[in-house]
């Protein structure tokens, strides 16, 4: 294992007693070598092909700087000594810490070009990936037609990682990797493996046991081989891109990437209304057939027995669910069914166990005036043709009564979180095209820093004014009318199948949507696809290095329980595939929304040029704008120069440590000292 490791981390050209070749630059006799320099920056060769569309992705999602070659541009800088190096105070400078190329020969065997490219990695001990490429001697491979090779296929494959795999770059892998089979119809990945040369040390190894992903070192330059196809979205690539990064980089680079999973329960001490199967609709909405005030379904409400099992659930999988409470509707429910209320009594004894956010104190709808005499609703006009808002202290009222009510009961909260009802407030296309005016002030006055705002609807991070930010949250596909399976296949058969089939027909010619190929067994069909179809969707999120959070309604901790099945499955699913070391991270809204804004500011800085960073032997030098939190990937013992002494550096995640970092006082640079 620890000869994989060092392997990895670059014996021949790349790594001596602390990082990097000290290079023989001085005149012939010259007694001292001259360690050089290395930009953290990624030269990216594109050619169009998914494979480096989705390294690139991968380098933009987590931080890494990067230059892009677009081998399709006419006026495309030269790839030369002069493109590559240079000298900064006296000291040779390679500007690319690592190189992506589509495959092994992009400029051809022999070119200008290539050979300038492979003098640069020799010369400098530049790691390359070869994005995709088949299985031939060139990459230290046999052919697949010799010793087992094999291509074809891969749907559904099972791979594993090697010993090498898990003791160098693949360190937080445990176990197999299967690869997605989403559509049985339709062939998602090809790909090819084969038996190893000398050379050559495999990652990962096919079920016939060939070779898919691996390094081959020759000729003192060292490769990173992909033999299968690929895209950004697949879980394969999600899985493997932090390895591929980590490779890329010797496991020292701007960004970092972990793996999130956050829940929130909205609507927590309040009741949902119910899913109508003959009128298709939920009674009570304001644009369900009959209106307001024909609502004959019972709503749907947890149980203290529910609340019992949620707390009981998150001890058993180490998970925390985010409680998006309503204080006043759940007054109002005690004073509706004779004062007192089980459900409030076992939540309040359960208190500690879970996390708390404001949702206001009875739910309303904090934007427009709503106009319900038409279907779909619009806003009310004052008598001057102007928008008629809910005041700001409505608005106010909402949070501060919630923030009181929480208090009172001992709910430990952030009150610089908040989620509307319905997200309301925010803008709401079509009827409501910006946001109430009065939404920041009062949200500012509260002391909100962090609003809930629909993903869907409105996927970045904005400012909603008065230093209040949105987080966006992920609708999840378990909707806040349905308790039980049954109601859940029955209204997703009414949004997913063809009119023909008795479905809204919504689906048909819809760019983000694709009808059913028949309608769902309403007995089996939330067990055998929605399931599987939704967790399979947020353990996309997770594994993507996507901090948002995920949102559900209490609805679905009612009754049937509908939400456990899909959480379940993406926690068995996650910790299946992914060591001790590299667990989810469960932050809470205020935390997620302070990372999505460091993310965008430190694109913003990237974007400007105004980022230097760099390493000379074990030592990391990074300049940024003043005030910018900068990401920084290095591995286990590194430490950080203080303005007296030294601290370790970040903490530890995938058998790394990151973190986001800034000068130290009086100092204008952020200086790290690598491992010997």
């Amino acid at each position: 294992m620890a000869q994989s490791l060092q392997r990895w981390r670059g014996t021949a050209a790349v790594l001596g007693a602390a990082g990097l070749l000290a290079l023989g630059m001085g005149a012939p006799g010259a007694s001292a070598a001259v360690t050089p320099r290395i930009d953290l920056k990624v030269l990216v060769v594109d050619n169009g092909a998914g494979q480096v569309g989705a390294i690139t992705a991968e380098l933009k999602n987590s931080g890494v700087p990067y230059t892009t070659v677009n081998l399709g541009d006419a006026n495309r800088p030269t790839i030369n000594a002069t493109f590559l190096s240079d000298t900064v105070n006296g000291v040779p400078r390679a500007k690319y810490q690592g190189v992506v190329l589509p495959n092994e020969l992009p400029f051809g065997a022999g070119s200008a070009e290539q050979t300038a490219l492979e003098d640069y990695e020799k010369t400098f001990g530049i790691p390359q990936v070869d994005a995709y490429t088949w299985a031939h001697p060139e990459v230290g491979l046999d052919y697949t037609d010799q010793n087992g090779g094999w291509s074809g296929v891969l749907d559904g494959a099972t791979t594993q990682i090697t010993a090498a795999g898990t003791a160098g770059p693949f360190r937080y892998l445990d176990g197999p990797l299967t690869f997605e089979d989403n559509d049985p119809a339709v062939q998602e990945t090809y790909g090819y493996a084969a038996h190893p040369r000398d050379g050559f040390t495999s990652y990962l190894n096919a079920p016939s046991g060939g070779s898919m992903l691996g390094q081959y070192e020759h000729d003192g330059r060292r490769e990173l081989v992909v033999t299968f196809a690929y895209n950004q979205y697949q879980k394969q690539f999600k899985v493997l891109a932090r390895g591929i990064v980590e490779w890329l980089t010797q496991g020292v680079h701007l960004g970092q990437a972990r793996n999130y999973f956050s829940v929130h329960v909205d609507d927590v001490f309040a009741p949902d209304a119910r899913w109508d199967s003959e009128r298709n609709c939920t009674p009570g909405d304001i644009d369900c057939a009959g209106g307001d005030g024909e609502d004959t379904t019972t709503p749907i409400r947890m149980t203290a027995a529910d609340a019992a099992y949620a707390a009981q659930w998150e001890t058993d999988h180490g998970f925390t669910l985010d409680m998006v409470f309503n204080g006043g509707a759940g007054e109002q429910w005690k004073d509706e069914n004779g004062g007192t209320d089980a459900l409030t009594d076992q939540l309040l004894a359960d208190k500690a166990k879970f996390r708390w956010m404001n949702h206001t104190y009875t739910h309303p709808f904090l934007g427009c005036v709503q106009d319900t005499t038409t279907v779909p609703w619009t806003c009310a006009k004052n008598t001057d043709g102007t928008t008629k808002w809910v005041s700001r202290s409505e608005i106010s009222a909402q949070i501060s009564d919630n923030n009181d009510w929480a208090a009172s009961h001992g709910l430990a909260t952030d009150r610089t979180e908040l989620v509307t009802g319905e997200h309301s407030g925010l803008k709401t296309l079509p009827q409501q095209p910006v946001d109430n005016p009065n939404l920041a002030r009062a949200m500012s006055a509260n002391g909100v820093r962090w609003t809930g705002s629909d993903n869907s609807r409105e996927p970045e991070q904005r400012s909603v004014g008065n230093g209040v930010m949105t987080v966006p949250r992920y609708p999840m596909n378990i909707y806040y009318n349905t308790g039980t399976p049954e109601e859940m296949a029955d209204e997703y058969n009414y949004i997913y199948t063809s009119k023909a089939d008795g479905g809204s027909g919504v689906c048909e010619n819809n760019a983000t949507s694709t009808c059913l190929p028949a309608p769902l067994n309403t007995a089996t069909g939330y067990a055998d696809h929605i399931v599987p179809a939704e967790a399979r969707t947020a353990l996309g999120h997770a594994i993507g290095n996507d901090p948002r959070p995920h949102y559900v309604h209490q609805s679905n901790l009612a009754e049937g329980r509908i939400l456990y099945p899909v959480l379940d499955k993406v926690l068995a699913d996650y910790r299946a595939i992914y060591a001790d070391n590299a667990p989810l991270q469960n932050p809470r809204q205020s935390a997620i929304g302070t990372e999505l804004q460091r993310r965008t500011d430190w694109q913003t800085a990237l974007a400007s040029g105004r980022v230097t960073a760099y390493r000379i032997g074990n030592k990391v030098t990074i300049t940024a704008p003043n005030g910018t939190q900068t990401p920084v990937t290095v591995p286990e013992g590194t430490t950080k120069q203080l303005t007296v002494g030294t601290t370790a550096f970040g903490t530890p995640y995938a058998g790394a440590r990151n973190d986001w970092t800034k000068p130290e006082l009086l100092q204008s640079a952020v200086k790290l000292n690598l491992p010997a």
